[in-house]
């Protein structure tokens, strides 16, 4: 299990609207092109990621400093 991995991931979801708007639509599918590109991302990190309540990401990033945030230029 690599904690840095998934805490590189976890931080990416919560500060990269774009990245979090995919996971949103296709979770499994954005988690594994993480492990696709070398991501040391385990089966279990996937699972609970997966696992874990859909509205903490679009809260906790609503809470995070804008500053902090990379926004989409895309339309929605």
């Amino acid at each position: 299990m690599s904690q840095k991995t998934a805490q590189l991931v976890i931080g990416r979801l919560l500060t990269d609207e774009e990245l979090r708007a995919q996971f949103l639509g296709r979770p499994f599918e954005t988690l594994a092109a993480f492990r696709d590109l070398g991501f040391d991302l385990t089966e279990r990190e996937i699972d609970a990621i997966l696992q874990t309540d859909k509205s903490l990401w679009t809260d906790a990033a609503d809470r995070i400093d804008p500053r902090l945030q990379r926004c989409s230029f895309r339309s929605k």
